[in-house]
């Protein structure tokens, strides 16, 4: 199960809705091992598109070095789906390399009636998706 604030889940949705129509990219990093999101961390979608999304390489650089100076790992990596449902693709899946991550996605699409934007997690590890409950609370 993920459990994040209501201020980080927050944070999530209203980045997927600023870069709305292209996809939006980001990590929430937390202490190393304790699986608390606690660090929101927007990055920029190198590719600028809405049916892809991708980490500029010295971005990502940047922040493993910073996480890793803070004694932090990243807890939540999250993107959105511009037109389609929360749930990740097939490239999300191949791209996936954070087996203890949070895989948080965002649709800023109606696809289901429920709403303007879906948040769901998911854990992915060799290829196996799983879906995960999400509990939402005011403070940890």
């Amino acid at each position: 199960m993920l459990t994040i604030t209501q201020a980080l889940h927050d944070q999530i949705v209203a980045h997927a809705r600023e870069d709305h129509p292209d996809e939006a990219c980001g990590v929430v990093a937390g202490p190393v091992g304790t699986g608390r999101p606690e660090r929101f961390i927007p990055m920029l979608n190198a590719a600028r598109s809405p049916t892809f999304y991708e980490f500029d390489s010295g971005d990502l650089l940047k922040l493993y070095r910073e996480m890793d100076d803070r004694d932090e790992e990243p807890v939540v990596i999250y993107h959105s789906h511009t037109a389609t449902e929360a749930y990740p693709s097939r490239t999300d899946i191949s791209y996936a390399n954070e087996p203890g991550a949070h895989y948080v996605l965002v649709s800023t699409a109606d696809a289901d009636d429920a709403g303007p934007f879906q948040f769901r997690s998911f854990r992915i590890v060799e290829g196996e998706v799983t879906e995960e409950e999400v509990e939402v609370v005011q403070a940890y």
